[in-house]
């Protein structure tokens, strides 16, 4: 049987899905639930714990406590200043070892993963607890890219692979081969609802979402879900392309459902390494 896992929980829709993937297996789960970030309805009827970002020495207590020796990261993550976080011991001893990797994600990634493992956790993937959210190749519903389209989408390849070989962010928006937007800090919803305010006359534009060349594959792959559709529309694209093997698709039966509703596609891709 697999052993007792820790989620960490941010926003969104990722960690209700984990947790309802261990209640199938049987796995026991025990969860912080990151203050400011984590969404109570998503974490519901789950054991749990509120700890407030800055309060590492806590969080590894809670989980030594409750015998957890797996441990996965999931949901989004708004990263605060080191000030805002009011850093208890623990929590300063990792950013004074870190040092300027905190300014970039997947060199913070990689030293907390370190970090974790030192304490004797075993980091894991999402997509390890749950086999259904690692994208796959071809369409999500009944629409396809045409053949502009999937010109946008190559365009959006190239300037998201770009933006990670710098470790910026994972995504970019293309409309009729004009890049709109890209991912940084703001995350994807905030790219989108940018996107809009930008768009052009004539078909929407394309959201693309690929991992980062060299990404730690365990923590911050790309993910989309139902709200990424809801947005998307909003916004006025015709489509979202992510990568097959390397992006999470969160309810993969629930995008195809919205995706068909909104009258947009989805679809994994290959994206040559």
């Amino acid at each position: 049987m697999s052993s007792k896992l820790g989620i960490v929980a941010g926003g969104g829709a990722l960690p209700a899905r984990l947790i309802e993937a261990c209640r199938k297996d049987g796995r026991d789960v025990f969860v912080i639930a990151v203050k400011g970030q984590a969404e109570a309805e998503q974490i519901a009827g789950a054991p749990h714990a509120w700890v407030r970002i800055g309060a590492l020495g806590q969080a590894i207590k809670l989980l030594n406590d409750n015998g957890v020796r797996d441990l996965v990261l999931a949901g989004r993550f708004h990263r605060p200043s080191v000030l805002e976080m009011l850093p208890d011991g623990q929590m300063l001893r990792f950013l004074m070892e870190i040092g300027p990797k905190f300014a970039r994600d997947d060199s913070l990634h990689r030293a907390a993963i370190g970090w974790a493992e030192r304490l004797g956790f075993r980091v894991v993937g999402p997509e390890t607890v749950d086999r259904g959210l690692l994208a796959t190749a071809g369409p999500y519903g009944r629409f396809s890219p045409d053949e502009e389209a999937s010109s946008d989408i190559a365009r959006g390849v190239e300037v998201a692979k770009a933006l990670g070989r710098i470790d910026v962010g994972q995504g970019a928006i293309v409309q009729q081969g004009i890049v709109l937007a890209v991912e940084a800090i703001e995350g994807t919803d905030a790219m989108i609802e940018r996107a809009g305010r930008r768009g052009r006359k004539g078909p929407g534009g394309v959201l693309v979402k690929v991992k980062k060349p060299g990404q730690e594959e365990r923590v911050d792959l790309p993910a989309i879900g139902t709200r990424t559709i809801a947005n998307a529309k909003a916004a006025g694209l015709r489509g979202i392309a992510v990568e097959a093997g390397a992006a999470l698709v969160i309810d993969r039966d629930g995008v195809a459902r919205a995706a068909d509703a909104a009258g947009l596609f989805v679809i994994g891709i290959e994206v040559p390494s």
